[in-house]
């Protein structure tokens, strides 16, 4: 995609509270704020971490330009002071965030903005708009990559997509989640995102018979020919005219998709006709309104899949739509000194933990499996040699002590000083390493019904911190 200008690509508040901040000399008071999320969607055991790099093209191109202050003007709100503090914004935060990929779990601060209040809270809408969906979809995916039990899965929702942004990003974020390519074009062209397709119905009727459209699409195509073996009949005639063009045409790849119907049924007898034929290396591609419930269920009864295309359920996440993440203020520094901030509520989820924080993930040494994440005060370590006491933060008598462990800081600098010192990996890198921290979670916590539940807990210093501010505010 271009890059373009997204500034005021905002909640209007956003707008007005700089103008607020400004008006009483705060616009430059420095401020931390968290984003995190509450709940996994699907009722699931992880989500994924996805859309680092485009709220890093954000902020980069922070300007506001000259027709931004125009419209600013024109809506008498604010003064001419306010709008040359505007025309020479510069953004100047700190930033650091858990990378593209990674696992992530409720509470976790997945991305902090450190800087000039302004700034930092400014910049929320966009980083949550970005995070949110990229996030929404590469867990969606890799549920349904899950469910295909090592089969390919290709992204087909371009034409299903909330806009066109939603399709671009969306097929970005559903490859970090696994997807083996995508059928939108654009995603191929500037992500590197393998794009796949076949035929529509609407090229078999252009011929007077499906032989002919067969036949012909076999000739463009001689070295992969997947042919669409529903526009009619199925068993009568797709897969038996398919037998006949592959035989008579010998194309390097073959294969025959299957976009309506009963799979399992119409998959079974397509794979007895085209093995009786001599055609065992002849793929079957599945599509039509696929999600990860439907493709684990047609596998356990057999179905003859070999790969499959998923559309509207994957690129709007259709089961669940929304992923709740939340941008909330965490401190505030005065002389030098951080003066950490919480937001108290009668649901206890909704209580944010107070601080400049960061988070360890503690694996086993043996297993390389992970057993738990700590949110730490910043300036904390977690001790690797003997036994560390975690403990849950709602329910503070559920410990467990564990050894033979090692802790990783999840959490990486962005930008310094409105800086970018990050060096954003290929998508192939982050889809690898998407798969291999999977593959250090445990396979309970993978179940799609009542996943076990992974801990993330609090250090003793941050739970101190968060319940004496609780217990400050009550008096």
């Amino acid at each position: 995609m271009e890059k373009s200008n997204l500034t005021m690509l905002t909640d209007f508040y956003e707008i007005t509270m700089a103008n607020g901040y400004f008006c009483t000399d705060m616009a430059d008071n420095i401020a931390c704020f968290d984003m995190f999320f509450r709940r996994i969607p699907d009722d699931g055991g992880y989500a994924i971490m996805a859309g680092l790099e485009q709220v890093i093209e954000y902020l980069e191109n922070l300007e506001f330009t000259d027709e931004d202050i125009e419209y600013l003007r024109k809506q008498k709100m604010f003064s001419e002071d306010f709008l040359k503090y505007l025309s020479e914004f510069k953004f100047t935060c700190d930033v650091w965030a858990i990378p593209e990929g990674t696992p992530i779990f409720p509470g976790e601060p997945i991305l902090t903005v450190r800087g000039p209040v302004m700034q930092a809270q400014f910049v929320e809408t966009m980083i949550l708009l970005i995070v949110n969906h990229q996030s929404l979809i590469a867990t969606k995916a890799s549920r349904i990559v899950r469910a295909a039990a090592g089969r390919p899965v290709m992204e087909f929702g371009t034409r299903r997509a909330h806009g066109t942004a939603a399709a671009v990003y969306g097929a970005r974020a559903a490859y970090i989640g696994g997807c083996a390519g995508t059928a939108c074009t654009i995603s191929d062209r500037d992500f590197g995102i393998p794009a796949l397709g076949t035929m529509a119905h609407s090229w078999v009727q252009m011929y007077d018979d499906e032989y002919e459209a067969f036949k012909k699409y076999a000739e463009i195509y001689p070295t992969n020919c997947v042919l669409l073996v529903d526009t009619y009949n199925v068993l009568k005639s797709g897969v038996p005219t398919a037998i006949r063009v592959f035989k008579e045409m010998k194309p390097e790849k073959m294969g025959i998709r299957i976009d309506s119907g009963d799979i399992t049924y119409l998959t079974k007898q397509a794979r007895k006709m085209l093995d009786e034929a001599g055609l065992e290396d002849c793929s079957i591609v599945i599509s039509n309104s696929l999600d990860e419930y439907l493709i684990r269920d047609v596998i356990q009864e057999g179905a003859c899949i070999d790969s499959f295309g998923v559309g509207e359920r994957l690129i709007t996440a259709k089961s669940e739509p929304v992923f709740g993440g939340v941008y909330k203020l965490s401190a505030l520094e005065k002389d030098g000194k951080l003066i950490p901030k919480i937001k108290i509520s009668e649901n206890v989820e909704k209580i944010t933990n107070p601080g400049f924080k960061t988070v360890y993930r503690l694996f086993d040494r043996d297993s390389n499996r992970a057993l738990a994440d700590v949110i730490v005060l910043d300036g904390e370590t977690i001790p690797e040699d003997g036994e560390y006491e975690i403990f849950d933060p709602n329910a503070v008598w559920k410990r467990k002590k564990i050894t033979n462990f090692y802790a990783k800081n999840l959490r990486q600098q962005i930008f310094k000083e409105g800086k970018c010192i990050y060096k954003s990996p290929s998508i192939d890198e982050i889809k690898d390493y998407c798969r291999q921290q999977l593959d250090a979670m445990w396979d309970e916590m993978k179940r799609f019904e009542n996943p076990q539940n992974y801990y993330v807990d609090l250090s003793y210093d941050l739970w101190k911190l968060k319940h004496d501010m609780i217990a400050a505010s009550e008096k």
